[in-house]
């Protein structure tokens, strides 16, 4: 997994690559929860992103629950279709903002 961390101004955008598994969702998480209280809004960039499991599912439910309370935005963007794929198979493309 390949994670770049960029601000523009309180905005954050987090961009991973290759793989979010049982293996690398916990830096994943951790990656996220080092920043929490910096930023004003989240974008998670999926462009490079060629699997995510249901360990980096929970990872996305776990950091928008973190930000709800502080009306923190998060949105994940340039999904490709497997990614999307797993998204609507799980129902999280209800759940979560994607763009």
């Amino acid at each position: 997994m390949d994670i770049v961390k960029n601000y523009n101004e309180k905005e954050l955008t987090v961009k991973v690559g290759n793989r979010i598994d049982t293996v690398t969702a916990p830096d994943f998480e951790n990656e996220i929860n080092d920043e929490i209280g910096k930023f004003d809004s989240l974008i998670i960039d999926f462009s490079d992103l060629e699997y995510i499991s249901s360990a980096g599912l929970r990872v996305l439910i776990a950091t928008q629950k973190k930000l709800k309370p502080e009306d923190i935005p998060m949105t994940i963007k340039n999904v490709n279709d497997t990614i999307g794929e797993i998204f609507r198979m799980s129902g999280f493309d209800k759940i979560l903002k994607i763009e």
